[in-house]
């Protein structure tokens, strides 16, 4: 039987309707998965800037001190809530078994004075974790910094001789970057959470970041930029 214009033409509206969604649903999916990888190579910039800078950036002997590094590029000041601030990026941890560093597992930050001392609209934050019990609660589902673990602004510099010694005492040491400037900075009061979503993007299926930075999991390719600089700086195993 023959179908009439009028037919073929609801028949195509049908179609339209069903498949429009699933359009939707992969463009948001590459969207996301671009975003990710974006966000990636910004964090791979961030180190390479702060570890290029030997005079004004993070000092080297205390990267290689680190069990964790936290970078979070691009953190921005929430326009709707006042004060609020709001930035997604990455942990990545020292491999246990072999030289260098874990895959990267996404972090949420909120809140917190960062970005505000050094002006700028526009903030990059990077932490490192000192020790095993700071990593134990950063891994957890939600660490607020300076009260889960005690926290100070990191010195910048060629040497780490410049700390006090609240630095010397600290879980973790925080920095942050704008208009090109490092500075220690104090983000007591942030909290961190684990960004699941960029973990989906970066490995096609939920994980936790627990399961990504003390296993061996292969690092997306994406990530190849971050992982290759930090372990161009620092890279010990992590009971070295």
């Amino acid at each position: 039987m023959r179908l009439t214009k009028s037919m073929l033409a609801a028949a195509l509206t049908v179609l339209g309707a069903m498949s429009a969604p699933w359009i939707s649903s992969e463009a948001a999916r590459g969207k996301a998965d671009n975003d990710t990888a974006n966000r990636l190579n910004a964090a791979a910039d961030v180190v390479s800037d702060m570890m290029g800078a030997p005079d004004k950036g993070i000092p080297k002997d205390l990267l290689d001190k680190a069990a964790c590094v936290v970078v979070v590029p691009s953190v921005k000041k929430a326009a709707f809530v006042i004060g609020a601030k709001y930035g997604r990026g990455f942990i990545v941890c020292r491999n246990k078994s072999v030289r260098g560093w874990s895959a990267p597992g996404g972090v949420r930050i909120e809140g917190g004075s960062f970005g505000l001392q050094i002006g700028g609209s526009s903030t990059d934050v990077v932490m490192l974790l000192m020790n095993q019990s700071a990593i134990d609660k950063l891994l957890s589902s939600k660490f607020t910094i300076g009260a889960d673990a005690s926290a100070a602004a990191g010195p910048v510099g060629r040497t780490a001789s410049a700390q006090t010694d609240a630095q010397l005492h600290a879980q973790l040491l925080t920095y942050s970057r704008a208009q090109g400037l490092f500075a220690g900075v104090s983000l007591d009061g942030a909290t961190l959470r684990p960004d699941d979503d960029a973990n989906k993007d970066m490995y096609g299926r939920a994980m936790s970041n627990r399961d990504i930075v003390l296993t061996n999991l292969q690092a997306p390719s994406t990530a190849a930029r971050l992982i290759a600089e930090l372990d161009k700086h620092s890279s010990r195993r992590a009971n070295e």
